[in-house]
């Protein structure tokens, strides 16, 4: 387990030196300067000249790139070219709502995944195995930002149950914030769950198919007593590896739902960053969320084969 461990680990350096550099270079190489940005067209270009110094703007990109890198391995993500603000403040602040929105999506999306995978499996080939199945082809089919807006219209315009954006603070108290929270969550949650509800019936079957289950049917289990006993929990191991990867996705992907319903997160201040040119946002936003999801697939890949001792018996 531990070479296993220690693979995966040299795995994981690795990719994060690679991520950095290839977003360094993606993001250096958009078109438009900011610190002409920040000053408008009609600026001197002594003024601009100033300004790019003051910045770091004109060093080598080499030096930049290393500058950058060597802040973010010690904590500092630098200082915001827009906001005059340490970058790893905003950072903060604004992973408060992101962070809270993918485990909610991801805690709704467990809870409707779950009891429909399992039903659609018990019943396989009948009615309720094709509604589930229908419905979770529609959910995977639909656009997560449509349905927001479609959530948003019934449940903000039309019955005023909930607000239609913006987020009033965790001090407003916890029930205030998950009340926001709530559509948003919605409309990241049932497309994951449309999802995870395939792979656990696929799972469930698969398992349902094996000699164990015969052989504790034959034992005198009923169906169901083999279904939960024995074909659930086994299930659950590639099912756990989906979860880990939804959660790294929730985490990451939320730019257009926080766009839609006007939250103050990262993905919302992702695309703030790229509307100003305040590149050192964009570099280091980026590079936390592929942090968060390369760190998310490494500890779904130890508890893997903590469970399951073939996958580290063949590495």
């Amino acid at each position: 387990m531990l070479r296993y461990a220690l693979k995966r680990l040299l795995s994981l350096v690795i990719s994060l030196a690679v991520a950095s550099v290839v977003i360094f270079m993606v993001i250096e190489v958009a078109p438009g300067d900011p610190a002409q940005f920040m000053l408008g067209l009609n600026a001197q270009p002594d003024t601009v000249a100033a300004l790019r110094a003051e910045l770091g703007l004109d060093l080598p990109k080499w030096q930049r790139y290393l500058s950058w890198a060597g802040g973010m391995m010690t904590g500092d993500f630098g200082m915001s070219y827009t906001y005059r603000t340490p970058v790893s403040q905003m950072i903060a602040d604004r992973m408060w709502v992101s962070l809270p929105l993918a485990l909610y999506a991801l805690t709704l999306s467990t809870l409707i995944a779950f009891p429909a995978g399992i039903f659609a499996a018990a019943h396989r080939g009948g009615p309720g195995d094709v509604a589930v199945m229908g419905a979770t082809q529609l959910g995977v089919a639909i656009p997560n930002f449509w349905f927001a807006m479609m959530l948003v219209l019934v449940f903000a315009i039309n019955l005023r149950w909930f607000s239609a954006g913006g987020f009033p603070g965790w001090d407003g108290g916890v029930w205030a914030g998950l009340k926001a929270l709530t559509l948003p969550a919605i409309a990241q949650a049932l497309p994951q769950a449309a999802i995870l509800a395939r792979v656990m019936r696929s799972a469930l079957l698969d398992v349902l198919g094996e000699d164990f289950i015969r052989t504790a049917r034959a034992k005198g289990l009923s169906r169901r007593q083999a279904l939960w006993r024995h074909g659930v929990r086994n299930a659950l191991i590639p099912v756990l590896t989906i979860i880990g990867l939804q959660f790294a996705f929730l985490l990451a992907g939320a730019i257009i739902i926080e766009q839609v319903f006007y939250l103050p997160g990262l993905g919302r201040l992702i695309f703030q960053a790229i509307s100003s040119r305040d590149l050192i946002v964009v570099e280091s936003v980026v590079m936390l969320l592929v942090f968060a999801v390369i760190v998310v697939n490494f500890t779904v890949d130890l508890a893997y084969a903590a469970v399951d001792p073939r996958l580290r018996n063949r590495t």
